[in-house]
């Protein structure tokens, strides 16, 4: 998932165009397929969970237009470009002449983000399902089409935002936690792999292309969206009964706001408790698991969560 393109007075979601440039050459050599929105589509659905990369970009920033559009476009690279309805044409952002541009393009789809991309998990269940809606009403008056692609602003949810997502009548909804994808993940809460100056260094990026699946059965607590009362959340993770080698699993969370290594207490074989002492204090709160195979490759699994009443 990237945001902008060559803005570099904003570090925590640029990327620079020839740090993006690699990025793509890395993608092809390293034997992935790009993948277009109907293919991720099929592949989920069909569970077919071969080698395959699908490319999405948020927000519709007029640097991903100057910038990355034109790359895109020469090297027929399929993605989805989610954009926000409220801020279509305002300085900074594409306007709809652009984005009409990328829809009836080969190789683009536009993506819903909200109406106002505000902190709706904050909001009350009325006024989601009412920006939802609105969004929904535009992306029908300008694209002539309701998508099924829905990407929460900012990566935030809570179980009733999920259900007013599902009864629009969206089939997937993207995150910003990191992970890889499999038949196992919850198509409401699909893991995308959030890059920016920081976190798309080469180095890092290609670590990232060799992760493999963390296939899971549940985590708990099932609500994202922690109140007070239940911070530091009691995570737990459940497992399916094949042998995962789960004693070489290793979990780092920002828990008060510095990231550092949890502690793991084992349930069962196939479940584990990764244990909080400290309470989040940033509006998310993260952890990321990861566990070696014999083989080298490494599984990756991130939890996000959001904090209220901070």
């Amino acid at each position: 998932m990237y945001h902008r393109f060559e803005e570099n007075k904003y570090p925590s979601t640029n990327i620079k165009i020839e740090d993006f440039k690699k990025h793509l050459k890395l993608i092809t050599d390293s034997g992935f397929k790009f993948i277009s929105h109907e293919e991720f589509s099929n592949a989920i659905k069909e569970n077919n969970f071969e080698k395959k990369l699908l490319l999405t970009i948020d927000d519709g920033f007029t640097s991903f237009y100057k910038e990355a559009w034109p790359i895109l476009k020469k090297n027929k690279i399929p993605f989805i470009l989610f954009v926000n309805t409220e801020t279509v044409g305002a300085n900074g952002y594409m306007d709809w002449k652009q984005i009409k541009e990328i829809a009836n393009s080969k190789n683009g789809y536009v993506g819903n983000h909200s109406h106002s991309h505000d902190y709706l998990v904050d909001m009350s269940d009325k006024e989601i399902r009412r920006d939802l809606e609105t969004s929904i009403e535009i992306f029908e008056q300008n694209l002539k089409y309701k998508s099924e692609f829905f990407a929460y602003p900012f990566g935030e949810y809570k179980k009733s935002y999920i259900e007013i997502v599902k009864s629009l009548g969206f089939e997937f909804a993207f995150g910003q936690h990191s992970g890889v994808m499999d038949k196992t993940k919850n198509h409401y809460e699909l893991p995308r792999f959030p890059i920016n100056e920081k976190y798309g260094e080469i180095k890092r990026f290609n670590s990232l292309l060799k992760t493999i699946p963390f296939p899971y059965k549940k985590i708990f607590p099932e609500e994202k969206y922690l109140t007070k009362e239940k911070n530091p959340p009691n995570v737990k993770i459940l497992f399916f009964d094949e042998k995962l080698n789960l004693k070489n699993i290793n979990c780092y969370s920002n828990e008060g706001d510095k990231w550092k290594k949890s502690k793991i207490e084992f349930l069962k074989d196939n479940e584990i408790k990764i244990v909080l002492t400290d309470k989040f204090t940033t509006e998310r709160g993260r952890i990321n698991c990861s566990l070696q195979e014999n083989n080298g490759e490494w599984r990756w699994l991130g939890i996000q969560f959001v904090i209220a009443d901070l």
